[in-house]
């Protein structure tokens, strides 16, 4: 898989200063063409990261035998490539966000509920319980009393097929405050977030790529990286 890329043309870049660091930026990239080439879009934002760092995960990007790799609950943000498929958020599905979304937009409910235990048929999943047979014993509610749900985009880590134990869940969401680190997300400002979220275009094959700084240098040619 020499470009895992191909086909993209909106991209969220974010680099750490290395393996164990929980916070990095973000910057928001976008090409006319798949083969052009890429421009910055917007000003560079600060992000934090898994409370332990990263860790690679599973996505469109070759597998390395090099560096941690994620499993669930170890507070790892996945480091590579991997595809934006959704938003989701507490507005709802009649409101001008899910208008003016770009993407699939998912609206939280008290029934919306992500699935991290990996015993689960549902394992790493975003599913309505009412509508399926629930055999899990650990999972996240998508409708959530603090901000950091209020808006987001699913990362697809890990999904084809998922692995049961190499981690689920992750988004690009609100921060619990500055510098917060997360449980293995991504997560920046609500204003921040809300307009990168209203920018991804389904129809650009949005991708974010999470590395590194060392390992995005190493990388960039080979996978065409801004």
């Amino acid at each position: 898989m020499s470009d895992p890329l191909a086909g993209c043309r909106q991209l969220l870049r974010v680099l750490a200063p290395d393996w164990a660091s929980t916070t990095g930026e973000l910057q928001r990239f976008a090409r006319a063409a798949v083969e052009g080439d890429w421009q910055p879009v917007g000003e560079a934002i600060p992000v934090s990261l898994g409370r332990n760092g990263l860790a690679w995960g599973l996505g469109l990007h070759p597998a390395s035998d090099t560096g941690p790799h994620k499993a669930e609950g170890d507070g790892r943000a996945p480091a590579g490539v991997f595809a934006i498929t959704a938003l989701f958020g507490s507005a709802d599905a009649d409101s001008d966000f899910a208008r003016a979304a770009r993407l699939p937009y998912l609206a939280a409910t008290p029934d919306l509920k992500a699935i991290d235990d990996p015993q689960s048929q549902h394992y790493n999943r975003i599913v309505d319980q009412r509508t399926v047979d629930k055999d899990w014993s650990s999972c996240e509610d998508m409708l959530r009393t603090d901000e950091r749900y209020t808006v987001g985009a699913v990362i697809a880590h890990n999904t084809t097929p998922p692995q049961p134990g190499a981690g689920s869940c992750i988004f690009l969401h609100v921060w619990e405050n500055p510098g917060a680190p997360t449980a293995g997300c991504t997560a920046g400002a609500l204003a921040d977030i809300r307009d990168i979220c209203l920018w991804l275009d389904a129809a650009a094959s949005p991708c974010l790529v999470q590395l590194p700084q060392a390992e995005y240098a190493q990388l960039r040619s080979a996978w065409q990286l801004p």
